[in-house]
């Protein structure tokens, strides 16, 4: 349903176009993973969801994929102003 979307977020990811808010830094320090396993969430991942900020009305988009240890996560992105993503947060399933 999002192909589209979907393959601009994973080109952007291949080309390190991403920006990491310190709540996603926090989570993924968590949840032990690292930023390796956020890029192969992504590229491996499908869109499952997209939800509407209930502030701003912008698009964020929940990516569920694969880490490098084959563990399921999530991503929770959205395109900046400047058209980067904004890894928002990320969490294992």
């Amino acid at each position: 349903m999002y192909e589209e979307i979907l393959k601009k977020i994973k080109s952007k990811i291949q080309t390190l176009d991403y920006v990491v808010t310190i709540h996603a830094e926090e989570e993924i320090s968590n949840d032990y993973l690292s930023i390796y396993d956020v890029e192969n969430g992504i590229k491996t991942g499908k869109i499952v969801e997209r939800q509407p900020d209930k502030i701003t009305g912008e698009y964020k988009y929940r990516i569920r994929g694969y880490s490098l240890d084959n563990e399921m996560i999530e991503t929770i992105v959205k395109f900046s102003l400047t058209d980067k993503i904004v890894i928002i947060t990320v969490y294992a399933l």
